[in-house]
């Protein structure tokens, strides 16, 4: 029960804000949470020197999502470069409280990118006409992988995917997830885009899973590398924040790409 009633409150508030909450809430409380995932991320990853220049570290690092709120992925590009300006003053203003200032500097950077600039496309998605239900359907993709991965993975994984990574991940579990992921794309298509080919929503959703992979083997990385199981414990039995949300990351932007190419119109 640790594990189901947080994930059945995470669940309902996800879809009360898609649906319910304006746009302008819906950034708010993206914005919220990944000013979480970034503490969570800095703690990991230790780079600053103090929780002053830890919280100064993470308003920067979060003026992307503060920019995104235009509605505009140009305002993100400038929310961007105010980023790296910020990180730069940061550092020639305190250089000799950090111990390694160039890690700072491409931890930091790093952080802008995998957080904050893709947390922005999620915003940019809800701007969009249909975007709570493009939004659904990348969370049923995410949700398909991930269940189908697990299952799969336990009957007929045998070659390990990622081994020095992710030991339990396998490339049964994989193809499994990227299956699930299609079949859970196609029954939210149904129901909120008939108006999109299934053909296209198949081949988008099975490219969405395998990046979703990528992301969530991404943030493997980095707890492996900070020699922690999980993110953090906000979550209780899920974790951290960053741990739920990881596969989303780099999945989003790519989503976004798609609709803004028109692959998906």
């Amino acid at each position: 029960m640790g594990r189901v009633i947080p994930g059945l409150l995470m669940v309902t508030l996800w879809l009360l804000l898609l649906f319910l909450a304006p746009p302008l809430l819906f950034w708010l409380v993206i914005t919220l949470g990944a000013i979480v995932a970034l503490s969570e991320y800095f703690r990991m990853v230790g780079t600053t020197p103090g929780s002053g220049s830890m919280a100064v570290a993470i308003a920067i690092c979060s003026l992307p999502l503060a920019a995104v709120s235009a509605g505009s992925a140009t305002a993100v590009l400038l929310g961007c470069y105010l980023a790296l300006l910020g990180l730069v003053l940061l550092v020639l203003n305190n250089y000799s409280r950090f111990d390694d200032p160039p890690a700072f500097l491409t931890s930091a950077g790093f952080a802008v990118l995998y957080i904050s600039i893709c947390s922005a496309h999620l915003v940019l998605i809800r701007f969009l006409p249909d975007g709570a239900s493009w939004l659904l359907l990348l969370t049923a993709v995410t949700a398909g992988s991930d269940t189908g991965a697990y299952y799969a993975g336990r009957a007929f994984g045998r070659e390990k995917l990622c081994p020095n990574i992710s030991p339990g991940k396998t490339v049964n579990g994989a193809l499994g997830g990227m299956a699930a992921a299609v079949i859970a794309a196609l029954l939210v298509s149904a129901w909120l885009l008939p108006e999109v080919s299934s053909v296209r929503i198949a081949f988008a959703a099975a490219v969405l899973s395998a990046v979703g992979i990528a992301g969530d083997l991404t943030e493997s990385i980095i707890k492996r590398g900070a020699g922690v199981k999980d993110s953090g414990t906000i979550l209780g039995g899920h974790g951290g924040l960053l741990d739920r949300i990881d596969s989303l990351l780099l999945t989003a932007p790519l989503l976004y790409a798609l609709l803004y190419l028109g692959v998906l119109s």
